[in-house]
Order: C-alpha cells, then sequence, then structure tokens
C-alpha cells in the first residue's frame, strides 16, 4: 500500500507540474492571442481598412494564435502533438486549394483597400467595364455603369488587369478633334476655334489651352483642342466644344472635308480617271 501511495505522489508531482505549466500556457497564451487581435484592429483602423476586412483579420490572427497556444499546451503534458499538426496542416491545403479563388479574391480586395488605387465613388475602367465604383467588399467590388447597370467585378480579375481611374485627379485635359477641309485658312480655322475656348468659362486658364493643327490628311486638315478642365466637367465641356465649334465653322464659312473617289472608265482607247463629282460619263 505504501508503495502505491509513493508512486502516486510521484506521478502528482511529475504530471502536476506539467499541468500547471500547460494551464499558464494557455493562460498566456489566450491573453497573448487577444493582444495580437487587437494589436491588428488598431494597425488596420489607422489605416482607415474596411471594417470587414478588419474583422476578418482579427479573428483569423486570434484563431491562429490559440491553435498554436492548444498545440504547445498539449506538447507540454507529453502529448505527441505530430499527428495533429499533420492534419492541421493537409486540412489546411485542402481547403486553400478548395477556395484558392475565394482567397485570390479576398488578397486581391485586401490589396485594394490597403493600397487604393480607387476609392467609392470614383469613376475607372477596369477588367473590361468602366463606372463609378459603389463599394469595396471582401471578395468583389460594384461598379455602376453610366447607364445605371450594376456590375459586380471579382477583386482578382480587377486587380489582375489595367485598372484607369479617371477620377484620381482634380484636373483633366480634354482633346477635341476638328477636321475642316484643305481649301480653309489655317490661321481663321485656329482663330475660331480659340474664340469656342474662351467663350467657356469651364475652361481653366492655366494650364493655357492649345489650339494646333494635328495633322495633314488627303483633302482635310485635322486641328485639336486642348485644354484643362476639372475632371467633373469633362464630359460637358468635351461635348460642348464639338458643339459649338460645328456652329462656328458653319457661321465662319468653314467647309468640312468633301470625300474625293476617282472612277476608272474602261473604253477601246484605254482608261481614264475622272472625279466623281463629274458625274456620268459617256462612252
Amino acid at each position: 500500500m505504501e508503495d502505491i501511495w509513493l508512486k502516486v505522489q510521484e506521478w502528482v508531482a511529475f504530471y502536476g507540474i506539467k499541468l500547471i505549466a500547460a494551464l499558464v500556457i494557455l493562460v498566456a497564451g489566450r491573453w497573448a492571442a487577444k493582444m495580437v487581435k487587437s494589436l491588428i484592429g488598431r494597425v488596420l483602423n489607422s489605416r482607415k481598412v474596411d471594417p470587414t476586412i478588419v474583422s476578418f483579420a482579427e479573428h483569423l490572427s486570434y484563431i491562429a494564435v490559440v491553435t498554436f497556444v492548444v498545440i504547445a499546451a498539449m506538447a507540454q503534458l507529453g502529448i505527441q502533438t505530430t499527428s495533429f499538426i499533420a492534419v492541421i496542416g493537409a486540412a489546411g491545403l485542402a481547403i486553400g486549394l478548395a477556395l484558392q479563388g475565394s482567397l485570390a479574391n479576398f488578397a486581391a480586395g485586401f490589396l485594394m483597400i490597403i493600397f487604393k488605387p480607387f476609392r467609392a465613388g470614383d469613376f475607372i475602367e477596369g477588367a473590361g467595364t468602366a463606372g463609378t465604383v459603389e463599394k469595396i467588399e471582401v471578395f468583389t467590388t460594384t461598379l455602376m455603369t453610366v447607364d445605371n447597370k450594376v456590375i459586380i467585378i471579382p477583386n482578382a480579375k480587377l486587380m489582375g488587369d489595367n485598372i484607369i481611374n479617371y477620377s484620381a485627379k482634380k484636373t483633366r485635359r480634354v482633346d477635341v478633334d476638328f477636321t475642316v477641309g484643305c481649301g480653309n485658312d489655317i490661321d481663321k480655322v485656329k482663330a475660331c476655334l480659340r474664340d469656342v475656348v474662351k467663350g467657356d468659362s469651364r475652361i481653366l486658364p492655366s494650364p493655357e489651352a492649345a489650339v494646333i493643327l494635328k495633322e495633314m490628311r488627303e483633302g482635310s486638315m485635322v486641328f485639336q483642342v486642348r485644354a484643362w478642365v476639372k475632371t467633373e466637367d469633362y464630359a460637358d465641356v468635351s461635348s460642348n466644344l464639338i458643339e459649338t465649334g460645328s456652329r462656328r465653322f458653319f457661321s465662319q464659312g468653314i467647309s468640312l472635308p468633301v470625300p474625293q473617289r476617282n472612277i476608272h472608265v474602261y473604253d477601246h482607247g484605254g482608261a481614264r480617271t475622272i472625279p466623281a463629282s463629274l458625274g456620268k460619263v459617256d462612252n
């Protein structure tokens, strides 16, 4: 009986210390998990990250730390944890393969919120479509097109393509081309377009607007107006320049290019080339 009691004392002394150590690991580990969760939350909130991302990251970090702590406590008790680690690794691999698309979208959404290539309210072009950003979520981004259609784009697809943010800057340059006939006076056309620019108060004085002869084509000249405007005025100013410039051309007698076509007439004497404007030719 005395031998049994001694063995019990030895067992309690041996495993009691391990049990106390395991409990200390669990308590300290839980406290550490809460600290890590709180730290991640503060860092993400200071960067004004989306609350959904913050909550997800906090819970993910808490679960990861607690899992590590439980495994450490089990190892302190003498339990073989190799098999548990292998099971957790296999489960993580299987979940990762099953959710690789969702995880890619989540990672892309996280990066978009951190680096902010665009914000809600910006007009962007990406993933083969364009629209105003309504909201950026964990897995998708919602756009509203100019004709009031809602487009939901996976974040990974959006981040994997070029993104054009038309709202990123406060000002934009309007480039409008005007094509006139070669018979017009160049200085007269430029003066006419400068008057059109001066008549629109939405065009910014600096940088100064420019009117240039962009290129010469067969039977026509292409002039371009380059004017700086506020980003929100871009579409209206562009449309107004086209309309006002066309009206001014008509009032000033500036002619538009006339399409030219050569007709080849074949007879017994060979081929002759005549302008199409001469009408019907008798053979």
